[in-house]
């Protein structure tokens, strides 16, 4: 997954978990750009009484690089409260929720952004909305019986004219997990695997499931460093650099044993703790997979901590990926050409850390600078592709999608893996010939199936995600 329990210890803190971000210039409104982090990977719809939601705890944040130095110029976060109308109850609903005011849910949860203008810690903050409500989550027919209404309900507008929306999405990142892991037995390949079995369709993996999505559609002229709207995608002002994160206080304090607490309060008074101290990032993610596959374990805890502007500190292992080198022994004879590569992966070190300069693709570039980081970079002077758009992005000729920004549809597993595999290594290397498999290479699964109460595998509309799936009634694998 591109960054679902990716690393040791946020696996074991999932509403603080960044599972994917998406960044692209909004199809239906092409002078906004659309943005949406997620959180809680792998949510199961039927995980009741206690549904999922947001941290209370827990500062959500995206930020906004405009000027490559690898310091953020716009920031916009999310804190969270849970409100409880009856706690004598273990519903989370007492009777269909009609609207999000409706006293029969019982579990409601409310929302303030602020934006901060320089760095996120000590730059200047204006709360932009409070009080902004999230949807429920999408139990079923008797609980939820018109999700789209509420949902729809809970998209609000923000002081400086962006549209906001916080709540349950279907997880609509299609991806083999299963295949992946088991060494890369990439299903459609198998038959080119050690292991002898036909090949067959990939399974998406996290089909049925949901997360929770926060979604921003802002004006473009609201991230460039002049307050323009960019027009020349030759213009490196019109490029920026997007990564979201998720950070907690340093500090919890944990209630009592039974007996008074250290303030005299009795235990069933301070049940739940507090933290205290600045804040600590704990998660983030910029470029998809990376700290997925690209960072080896005993980094990941580390690589979550960190700021991109030290991402230099991590070069080595986008030089030599190690799944670069796992390709031709999993796959023996199939892959010799990248198995003769020696020299640092250029081609990889601008499509992740750099952005692509001019030059190299025709009509395309989204360069932030020499300083390595992991960010989405988007090139906002690009139209959106609202005909035939290609799930490969630009491997696919569509320079509207991956890497330029990430949309909904594109396929970052296909793209990255050909991409490792040594597709685009012709791009900065003329000498190098790509493997016929390189260009091939895939774990089947071309799209996010439809289910109920969805018609089609993405939203047209902000927020884009499809509707989360009834915990009613839902499947997973196929």
């Amino acid at each position: 997954m591109t960054s679902h329990r990716e690393a040791p210890k946020i696996s074991k803190d999932p509403v603080a978990d960044n599972t994917d971000l998406y960044a692209f210039v909004s199809p239906d409104n092409p002078d906004t750009v659309t943005i949406l982090a997620n959180y809680l990977p792998l949510e199961e719809p039927a995980g009741g009484p206690n549904f999922n939601t947001f941290g209370d705890d827990v500062l959500y944040e995206i930020m906004v690089d405009n000027n490559g130095d690898g310091i953020e110029n716009v920031t916009y976060q999310f804190r969270f409260k849970t409100k409880i109308g009856n706690p004598n109850t273990f519903l989370y609903n007492t009777g269909p929720i009609s609207s999000l005011t409706d006293s029969s849910w019982n579990v409601k949860q409310f929302y303030s952004v602020t934006n901060v203008h320089g760095p996120r810690r000590t730059g200047s903050s204006t709360v932009l909305g409070s009080n902004l409500p999230t949807p429920p989550v999408n139990i079923g027919p008797r609980s939820t019986p018109n999700y789209t209404d509420l949902a729809n309900a809970a998209i609000n507008s923000l002081s400086d004219g962006s549209r906001v929306f916080a709540g349950q999405r279907d997880e609509a990142f299609y991806v083999d997990l299963g295949s992946i892991f088991d060494l890369g037995t990439l299903r459609p390949f198998q038959n080119l695997h050690l292991i002898p079995t036909p090949a067959a369709p990939g399974v998406d993996t996290t089909k049925g499931f949901s997360v929770h999505s926060i979604a921003l559609q802002v004006s473009k002229t609201l991230f460039t460093s002049d307050g323009s709207n960019p027009t020349d995608p030759s213009d490196e002002d019109s490029v920026v650099g997007i990564w979201a994160s998720a950070s907690r206080r340093k500090a919890t304090i944990l209630p009592g044993d039974g007996d008074d607490d250290d303030n005299g309060q009795p235990e069933d008074d301070a049940s739940s703790g507090f933290q205290t101290g600045p804040y600590t990032q704990v998660s983030r993610l910029g470029m998809p997979l990376i700290n997925e596959v690209v960072i080896p374990l005993g980094k990941k805890d580390f690589w979550n901590t960190a700021h991109p502007r030290f991402d230099s500190q991590f070069l080595a292992y986008y030089q030599t990926p190690e799944l670069q080198k796992l390709l031709p022994v999993l796959y023996p004879g199939v892959f010799p050409n990248l198995a003769a590569y020696t020299k640092a992966r250029a081609d990889l070190i601008a499509i992740l850390l750099t952005g692509i300069p001019s030059g190299i693709i025709s009509g395309f570039q989204n360069f932030t600078g020499a300083l390595q980081t992991d960010y989405l970079r988007l090139n906002m002077a690009i139209p959106p592709t609202t005909t035939s758009p290609s799930r490969l992005g630009i491997l696919g000729g569509d320079l509207a999608g991956f890497p330029n920004g990430r949309r909904v549809l594109d396929d970052v597993i296909d793209i990255e893996l050909r991409a490792i595999a040594g597709a685009t290594l012709p791009l900065v290397d003329s000498g190098f010939t790509p493997d016929g498999a390189a260009g091939l290479v895939s774990d089947g699964v071309d799209s996010n199936p439809i289910q109920p109460p969805n018609t089609t595998p993405f939203l047209s509309t902000f927020p884009y995600l499809p509707h989360p799936v009834p915990g009613y009634e839902h499947s997973h694998d196929p």
